[in-house]
């Protein structure tokens, strides 16, 4: 970076930020059964958007960002709520994280069933993993890297809420399985999925939003589950590799590529903000050394770059179902989404978090 970019400009970048999630609308008909644009849907982009808003609150202390959360949980019970899956899970931690805070008995029953769900009666593929089956998919026998972000974390956040021991070691369980099965040996990086049936990888795309949940997962996993002996020591060893494999690819523009290996496919923000937070967050815990903050640095200032005059975060790749080829990836299209507009949001506070504890 030239210069150290300035922390109230950053702060201001992000409330305007903020302001912008809900005017995000779809400009195209949507192909998922349920939309994944709209900020007024339970889905998996939604509950992003969710944690972020959260996030924003604890630094800022706007109780009307809590006000918001609170609202978007009431609208959706009167509702109804969805189908549970790995992906309609997401939503689930920020309530959470609203009942530890609140302790409004409200909260008390969809957390204990939706928790209790995950735990007993969500599909699960050979060896117990969590078959990410989601709205519309079933996707037999796979194992998909999205799934430890949408619904592990939560699992985490409600064993230690309620002191529940059993959830806790699940969480466990399925951090290491999905290690086993999706970490590439050769490089440390991360494919989409691995399929029993099919035992293999579908396309081996190594992509870039996929690798990013891991990235920012592992060490809000690792503050939130506190995990010890050699479970933290195996999580550690994965997100030390794909770290180090995520320094050579960064493009000099400070954004990662969407297929990490392959220069021609196109530079994409919200995977770039997971690995910019990933790495701040990861030096301010103390589990990353600060050899990664120049690249964060440089991707922070990338990202800024991406949005634009009204606030919207441009460079953002539609929702991605399992590519069975690599041109699938480069054939997502760019279009503004919640969660590239809140990942971006959670890099540039953790950007101000580190910045401020310096």
């Amino acid at each position: 970076m030239k210069e150290k970019i300035a922390l109230t400009d950053v702060l201001i970048k992000i409330k305007g930020m903020v302001s912008a999630i809900a005017d995000i609308k779809p400009s195209f008909e949507e192909v998922c059964p349920i939309g994944i644009i709209d900020f007024e849907i339970w889905e998996w982009t939604q509950g992003v958007g969710l944690y972020t808003l959260w996030q924003y609150y604890k630094l800022s202390g706007e109780i009307e960002i809590r006000e918001r959360i609170e609202k978007w949980f009431d609208d959706r019970f009167q509702e109804g709520l969805p189908e549970k899956n790995v992906n309609t899970m997401c939503p689930m931690l920020t309530m959470a994280c609203l009942y530890e805070e609140t302790q409004e008995e409200k909260y008390l029953p969809y957390l204990h069933e939706w928790a209790n769900f995950a735990l007993d009666e969500m599909v699960r593929t050979q060896e117990g993993g969590i078959q990410h089956k989601c709205t519309g998919c079933e996707n037999k026998e796979q194992l998909w890297d999205d799934t430890l972000y949408m619904t592990v974390l939560f699992m985490a956040k409600y064993g230690k809420l309620f002191d529940k021991k059993e959830f806790l070691e699940e969480s466990e369980y399925q951090f290491l399985l999905h290690i086993k099965y999706l970490s590439d040996r050769q490089t440390g990086l991360w494919y989409h999925g691995w399929s029993f049936e099919r035992g293999d990888h579908f396309a081996n795309a190594l992509w870039a939003r996929g690798n990013s949940w891991l990235t920012a997962g592992i060490p809000d996993y690792l503050e939130i589950a506190n995990p010890q002996g050699a479970v933290r020591k195996f999580i550690l060893q994965a997100y030390y590799r794909q770290a180090d494999a995520l320094l050579s690819l960064q493009d000099e523009s400070g954004l990662w590529h969407t297929l990490l290996d392959d220069k021609s496919s196109y530079l994409e923000s919200s995977a770039s903000a997971n690995f910019a937070y990933g790495f701040l967050k990861g030096i301010r815990l103390g589990i990353l050394s600060k050899d990664y903050e120049t690249s964060a640095n440089k991707a922070i200032e990338a990202l800024l770059d991406c949005v634009n005059a009204d606030g919207i975060v441009e460079k953002c790749s539609y929702g991605t179902g399992m590519g069975m080829t690599l041109q699938d990836y480069r054939d997502i299209p760019i279009c503004p989404m919640p969660y590239g507009q809140t990942l971006t949001i959670l890099a540039l506070m953790e950007y101000v978090k580190y910045n401020q504890n310096r």
